[in-house]
Parts: structure tokens; sequence; C-alpha cells
């Protein structure tokens, strides 16, 4: 294969590989058409009260001051005496939209609505607010217009102030939610009054007709603490002074209702949050102080709090939030998924805890339990069976999860494999080419077309989707090329068991040793610093410490100190500093195509652009990360050129001239060799480490 096409060849099987996730893993829990279902029971609340704090960690509401007071007086008051309260799992990404559809329609979305930052209804869904009978709501332009726009009718009423003061480097973001109170209870400048909406109510039949509706949903959006925490953090004065404000916002507001409705008993409160935010500001990944938020409920419907001599939970915040003694009823944001239809039914496989004649036991028994008057054995046969239904909801939403996962794994190692091949056939003294059999070679060719017409024949007939097609048949051109290439694998093989077996195992053991640490670090980052002690280590071991230099670059920038004390200072974004700014995002990649094209010079050049980009994104210590890392790899590349003058190569006068403008045949400098392995492994940790940086960035904000 050529190189162009060896080139194009990856770049769509990559492409695959990255549009697979989102049908593997993120597909539309959605199913349109079903019917409606409701309790012919009479709820207990007339109308809800939803609070939604943006950006609220648990910790933060539930824990108490350094002199024992609570954070949020009347909250804490709420819990401990009226109401119940507990944490709200949520799940990635843990962003606002997400988060509120979660919320108020009862799912994760569409992932595609990632394209539209999470501000578009990429399908079409149903909503609390979309069956109440009326919905008036509060808040940001980013969040409340997605839930009318979705709506039938017009029963969903929004009031939004400007998209501009969400600049959270402008002001105190706390006035955000003051807006919204202050919408709520009083006319004082504002165009839409709550207060005035409350008060003129009694004068306008329609609206106060409205008002005594059941079914009625208020909904107040409060965005201050998100904006504060991305501004300040979480551990800020800003952000702890916000949760007060709100505290004392959310009394003053269902004091307000109370007394409008007479206090009948028939509203019900509810405060939660759309997701946390880690300790340095930023939100999107699964940290428990992102997925973790509160919840407290009380009014109509709900029980007062619970008292307990002893609650299991895996974590110990109850202790930590002095709330041992009061029940926690933790919640998932919300599990849907739909349910697999176009299987055949030979092949397909039901969730049998929820056969048929399962499900008509469990109605049985239920029935049965409370006509003997056995109310805590239903509830206990009801929780059972609505955690079954919620297993097997999930076993139907990842029923393909397997498959397809198999079928992306097997064009996965296929092509790595065939890269392998390529680079081993190109670089070293193996096969250069391999022998062409006609016969041979029809056989194999004909074999593999079969196997694909199988496989798309039993794709055909359950009616999948096309990109199942693509998924499915994939694997089979991918390992066509790998097959023909069987002479340059014989004597790869050759070669390996010409090495002495100690040799063999103990390289084949660092390399297991070398992977596991890599996936290891995905989950636990602590796990790069032993990458980064091997990093140290190496030098010393290959006594090359002598020639490990450190690069550094000498880079200050106004535009950068500037904007910090400004934010600082709340005194907004400068003027001067948006031109800069842009004025270098523009000109950076433009430069960068100007510089000369000699390796050295282009890296060099290439760390600049990079390195003004990465600065204007930050505002304080994470700016050093790419000069220390750039730094590094600099000092790596050299370390690696006095490494190969062990094997009698010296590449410095080649590199020193290397032009990226022409052509270079790579061969020339010198062929694979075993400690080839070993590099690859340091560059992927370098990108690992990049990559594990980026997650932890500042101003990771709501896409």
């Amino acid at each position: 294969m050529k190189i162009p096409v060896f080139i194009l060849a990856g770049l769509l099987v990559h492409c695959v590989f990255l549009v697979s996730i989102f049908d593997i893993y993120f597909s539309s829990p959605l199913v349109h058409g079903m019917t409606p279902q409701q309790t012919p029971l009479p709820p207990p609340a007339k109308r809800l009260v939803l609070f939604v704090a943006d950006g609220l960690r648990a910790d933060s509401l539930y824990e108490l001051n350094s002199n024992g007071t609570p954070q949020a007086p009347y909250l804490r008051g709420i819990l401990e005496n009226n109401g119940s309260w507990g944490i709200s799992h949520t799940r990635v990404p843990t962003e606002s939209r997400p988060g509120h559809v979660a919320l108020i329609a009862g799912f994760y979305e569409d992932v595609s609505a990632v394209a539209k930052g999470w501000k578009e209804n990429p399908v079409e869904f149903d909503s609390v607010f979309n069956e109440s009978k009326y919905t008036w709501s509060w808040g940001s332009p980013d969040i409340l217009p997605m839930f009318a726009k979705g709506a039938t009718g017009d029963h969903v009423y929004t009031f939004c102030y400007a998209a501009e003061s969400e600049d959270f480097g402008a002001q105190d973001a706390a006035k955000l939610d003051l807006w919204v109170f202050d919408h709520v209870k009083i006319n004082i400048l504002m165009a839409y009054s709550m207060q005035n909406f409350f008060n003129s109510s009694r004068s306008n039949q329609t609206l106060f007709s409205a008002l005594n509706e059941e079914k009625v949903v208020l909904f107040l959006h409060l965005l201050g603490i998100d904006t504060n925490g991305h501004a300040h953090r979480p551990n800020s004065r800003e952000y702890r002074e916000n949760i007060k404000k709100v505290d004392e916002g959310v009394k003053e507001i269902a004091s307000m209702i109370d007394h409008f409705y007479g206090n009948d008993g028939k509203t019900a409160f509810i405060l939660t949050s759309d997701h946390g935010m880690t300790d340095w500001g930023s939100h999107g990944a699964g940290h428990p102080s992102e997925t973790l938020t509160p919840l407290i409920v009380w009014g109509a419907g709900i029980n007062y709090p619970q008292k307990v001599t002893s609650q299991f939970f895996e974590d110990n915040f109850l202790k930590e939030w002095k709330l041992e003694n009061l029940k926690r009823l933790d919640v998932n944001q919300v599990k849907m998924s739909q349910k697999k239809e176009n299987t055949l039914s030979f092949l397909f496989t039901p969730f049998k805890p929820l056969s048929d004649s399962e499900q008509i036991n469990f109605l049985k028994k239920i029935r049965l339990c409370i006509q003997q008057q056995k109310y805590n054995e239903a509830v206990s046969l009801c929780k059972t069976l609505i955690n079954l239904a919620l297993e097997g909801l999930s076993y139907y939403h990842t029923y393909d999860r397997l498959f397809l996962g198999l079928s992306i794994a097997m064009s996965f190692v296929g092509w790595t494999t065939y890269v392998i091949l390529v680079i081993i056939k190109t670089h070293t003294n193996l096969t250069k080419t391999v022998p062409t059999n006609n016969k041979k070679s029809t056989v194999l060719f004909y074999g593999f077309a079969f196997a694909g017409m199988i496989i798309a024949f039993f794709l055909l007939i359950q009616t999948c989707p096309w990109t199942y097609y693509v998924y499915c048949l994939l694997p089979v051109p991918v390992w066509y090329a790998v097959v023909r290439e069987i002479p340059v694998i014989q004597d790869l093989a050759a070669n390996v068991l010409s090495l002495r077996i100690s040799q063999s195992i103990g390289f084949l053991l660092v390399c297991i040793l070398g992977i596991e640490i890599l996936v290891f670090s995905f989950f636990y980052r602590s796990a790069l610093t032993v990458g980064l002690l091997v990093f140290a280590g190496w030098p010393v071991i290959t006594q090359l410490w002598v020639q490990a230099k450190m690069l550094s670059i000498g880079l200050s920038t106004y535009v950068v100190s500037s904007t910090h004390d400004s934010l600082k200072n709340k005194l907004g974004l400068p003027l001067l500093n948006q031109i800069v700014s842009w004025m270098t995002l523009v000109s950076s990649p433009v430069l960068l195509l100007l510089s000369p094209t000699f390796l050295f010079q282009r890296l060099f050049s290439i760390l600049l652009s990079l390195m003004s980009t990465y600065l204007l994104l930050s505002t304080g210590y994470e700016a050093l990360f790419p000069l220390v890392l750039f730094g590094l790899m600099f000092v790596w590349i050299n370390m690696e050129q006095e490494a190969l003058q062990h094997y009698g190569l010296s590449l410095k006068p080649k590199l020193a001239v290397f032009n990226f403008a022409y052509a270079v045949d790579i061969t020339q400098f010198r062929q694979l060799h075993l400690d080839d392995v070993r590099r690859s492994f340091f560059f992927v940790s370098f990108y690992w480490l990049l990559h594990s940086r980026e997650k932890m960035s500042l101003f990771q904000k709501d896409l």
C-alpha cells in the first residue's frame, strides 16, 4: 500500500472508531410514539416549586463551618425539621444542559447535543414542564428556552436576564440569583416583577385562576453559584457567600408562596443541583465533587425527617456533616433506556428477571399484600420491581453494546497489527515485498468477500442501521490486509525466536508493565508519577545523565497578568486585552507556517505558537505547564540522540539539516531497533500526561 493511500485509509478507519463511540456508548434513550401513562391516584401536591442551584456541590451545602454553624441555616433547618434530604448522583457529562434535561425531562439527552453546545434540542422530548398545566420559570437564557421550545401549546413561560449578565469576571455573579429572587418578589426597576405578578393576580381573574390550577410548576434557575465557582473556585469566599444568599432567597420565596396560597399545604418544594464542581473550578468529568449534588425536599407529600440509629454508606459524609441520625435518601439523577425490537426472535435474549410471567407474578403479589394490608411488604416488592425495571431498561439499551464493541475491537486490533507490519517492512531488513501467489491471493480475496456477504446478510434481515454495516464490515478489509502480510509475520517470528529466551521474556514483561501503567493511570492519575520517575531515572540508568539539560524559555505576557488582576478585582476583561488576545490567536498558526522548515527551528516555532495560545486560556500557574512539557520533550530528543551513539549511530548532523520542505526517506537515517519500543512508550506517556493535564484545566466551562 502506497503512503498516501495508507494515510487516507488510516484517517477513515480512525473516523469510524471515533463515530462508533457515540453509537455504542451514547445512543439516544428516547422512544417516540409510546402511550402516556398516569396513576389514577390524586397527587398530594397541587403545585411544585423547583430550585436548581447550578454548580452547587453537596459538601458545600451540607458541611458545617469551622465554628459549627451551617452554610445555609434555613435549608439546614428544613432537612432537620420539615423534610427529607440526600445526595443526587449525576452522570457524565456533568454539564448544565444535560443535568437539567435529566432533572426535568427524566433522561440523559442525545449526546449529539454536544455539537450544539448543549443549547438546542437535537431530538424532541417530553418534560415535566410540558405535562404541567402551567409553568413559570426564571433564570438563565441558556437553560429556560430549551424547555419552552419543546413544549406543546402556550403554557410554559420564561423570564430570563440578558446573556451578557453571565460574564463572571465583570461583577459578583450572585447578582444573577438576586435577579431571579427579585423577579419573584418585588417590582423594583424590573420589567417582569413576580411580586407584582403575585399581587396583581388578585385583580386579574385569568392569572389568578391559572395560579390556582393543579399541576402548576414554578422553576427558579440559580446560576450565580456556578459562575462564582468558575471565577473564584468553590472554596472561595464568593462561592460561600453566594450559598448564603441563595439560602436567604429560598426562605423568602417559600414564605411568600405559602402566604399567597393561604398555607393550604398543597405546595411541594425541591432544591437540588444539576452538577457539582471540582476544587479548581471546573466540571464536565466524573469526579465525586462533580457528580454529588444536594437534594432537599419538603412540603406536600414529603415525609418529615426520619430519625435513625445507624445507616450505612460507603462514604463518610454523614459523620462529616453531622447528619448521621437523619435518614439519608440518595437518588440517581435518572436512568432510562429503550427496548430492543429489531433482533430476530431466535437470536433475541430477553431480560429474564422481568419476563411476562414474572411481571404478572410481581403484580399479583403486590395487590395481594395491599388487600391483606401488608403495606410494608407491598412497598418492598414495589422497590424490587422498580430496581428490576431499571436494570431491564439498561439491559435493552446496551443490548448491542457487546456485539458492536467486539466488532470495533477486532478492527482496532487488526489496524494496529497492520500498521506495525507496515513499519517493520519499511524500517527493517525483513521481507520488503510480499511474494505474489495469484492462486492463494484469489482464494484469500474470495474468502474474505464471502465472510463480508454473510455479515451483511445477517445485518440486513435484522433491519440494522447503516452504521452497523460500517462497524461490522470494517474488520473484513482490515484483517484481509493483515493476512496478506503473512510472510512478514513469519520473518518477524523467526527473528524473535532467534533471541535468547530470557531476553524475550524480560522484554515482553516490560512491555506488559508499561501498558498496564498507562491503563491504570486512566483511572488513577497518581500512576503518572511512575512514568515521570522513569523519565527522571532513565538517563542515570543509561549513564546519560550528564547530557540531561533542561531547556527553558522566558516568556511573560502582559495580557495574562493584567487579565488576572482585572478578574480578581471584578473589573471584567479590558478591551485592549481582548484585541491583543484575538490578534494573537489568529496570527499564531499563520506565523507558524512562515517559520523555518528545519527540524529544531520548526519544533521551537510550534512551541511558541502553542504557548501563546495556551497562555491566553490561563490565569494562573497552569500557564507554566506547556513550557515545562515542551522543555522536557526537547531534552528527551537530545537524550535519544545521545543514546543512539551507543549503537554506533550519530544522527545529530542529519537531524540538524532535516527539512520538512522536502520529501525525505526516513529509512536513510536508520532502521528499527528494539529500543524503539521503549521510545514509543515514552511518547505515549507524554501524550497521556498532556491529556490528563487538560482534563484538570481551570476554565473547563459549560459547553
